[in-house]
Formats: structure tokens, sequence, C-alpha cells
């Protein structure tokens, strides 16, 4: 049995690896994939402590994945994998009190997000617009979430390309059907550059963030709408745009 790393980034390496050596498609997301994808150490007004790692894979490799982290040295939440072990996984390192949660074939928290399609366009980690997307789809956006999001943007530009780029024509796509997806990240980015002096970064770090996300927002607003879009645009909100916490799969 290999032995888990103390260290969570080292450790989600460690399971990355574990993964490609069986040929098991399985990316991580979250703060630790935002840490790995970074260029550099991050700003420490940026930084944070990770308490638990997160993974996506592939629709059918449920039971693969369940035997890879076993294997790995996690134990199991019975009752919850058998229950929802379709569309989501647990594990626990009792050891240094951490959790794996696994996401199978798709990421749904407060939204749906399109994360399949591509999830084997980088080897280690969400797409850098799905990485994104995935940290503002969250109704009630907290501090850690903010930070992240922010650490994201300060490491890659906002482009129209892929790898080492943020790609606004992703995720501007991702929003084009879905009105709630819309609402929630364009809030949660206008959130993002209003709470952006309450970090100790430079003045031109600053500038460049708000350039970037006056850019990702620009080009959400400009991608045509599809009709579904336009209809629910019309209630608005007056009905509720985003799920609850026990409407998700494996919810409380």
């Amino acid at each position: 049995m290999s032995q888990i790393r103390s260290d969570i980034v080292a450790e989600a390496k460690r399971l990355l690896e574990l993964a490609a050596s069986k040929g098991i498609p399985l990316r991580v997301l979250g703060g630790v994939a935002i840490r790995l994808r970074a260029p550099g150490p991050l700003p420490p007004a940026l930084t944070r402590e990770y308490a638990d790692v997160d993974f996506v894979t592939a629709k059918g490799s449920s039971h693969a994945v369940q035997g890879l982290l076993r294997e790995a040295g996690y134990e199991p939440h019975v009752a919850f994998n058998a229950l929802h072990g379709t569309e989501r996984l647990l594990f626990f390192d009792h050891g240094n009190e951490r959790q794996v949660d696994v996401f199978v074939g798709g990421f749904s928290m407060s939204h749906k997000v399109p994360v399949a399609e591509r999830l084997e366009l980088e080897p280690t980690t969400l797409p850098l617009a799905e990485l994104l997307v995935t940290k503002l789809q969250i109704a009630e956006l907290n501090e850690k979430d903010v930070r992240d999001a922010l650490a994201l943007l300060h490491g890659h530009p906002v482009e129209e390309r892929d790898g080492d780029a943020i790609n606004a024509a992703r995720v501007a796509e991702m929003c084009r059907t879905d009105w709630g997806l819309w609402r929630t990240l364009t809030g949660n980015l206008s959130a993002c550059r209003d709470r952006l002096e309450r970090y100790d970064l430079p003045d031109e770090d600053k500038e460049r963030l708000r350039r970037e996300m006056a850019v990702l927002l620009d080009r959400i607003d400009r991608e045509p709408k599809s009709r579904a879009w336009k209809l629910r645009a019309r209630i608005g909100e007056r009905k509720r745009w985003y799920m609850l916490p026990e409407e998700v799969a494996g919810g409380p």
C-alpha cells in the first residue's frame, strides 16, 4: 500500500500519477488544482491552507476510482458510495483528517457545470476555464472561493485559448444556454472585483486583475444567448436559479 503524503498538494500529485499509470481518467479541481496550475509561488495574500482535495472522473469510471483510492490507502464511505457512486464518491484519510470527494461524469453544486466533454484536455486538472467556473458557480461565495478565483486570475491571462490561459470563449459558451449559471457567475465575478481591495497586493496586480475580470465579463456579455437563456431571463430572480445543497447528489 502506498503511503499517503501529509502535504495535500504532493498527495494530489501522487494520486494523479497512480491513476495515469492505470489509465484511469482522473483530474483535480478546486483550490488544490489552482495551486498545481500556478506558474510560480502564489502571492501571500492569495495563499491558503487546503483542507481537502476534490477530483472528477469520467462517467463509467466509478468502480475503477474506488479501487484506486482503496489501494492508495483511503477508507471509503461505504453507505454514501453505495447510494451515490454513479455520481459522486467520498473517501477519508483519517491520519491527516482529510476527505477526498470525486465527482463522476459531471460536476454539480449550485449549478451543473459541463466538464465531461473536456475532461482529458489537460493531464492533471480541469482546463482553466472550467476550473474558474467551478469556483464561481457557488451561489453563496465565501472568502476562500474569492481567494482561489483571484489566485487563478492572477496567474493566468484571460484569452481565447486553453493551455496556460483562461479561455474566455469557453466560459461564455457555458453561460450562453444557462441563465442561472450566467447570473451566479457574473455576479460572483463582480463580487471578486469589489472585494479586491481587501487583499494586500501591489497596485499593478490589482489593476491587472480588474482588467482581466472586465475582459471576461465583456466576453460573456457579447456571447449570443440561446432561446432557453432568454426565456429564463424573463423570469429572472423571481424564481430561484441555483440548487441548494440538499438538492445535489450526496448533499446533506
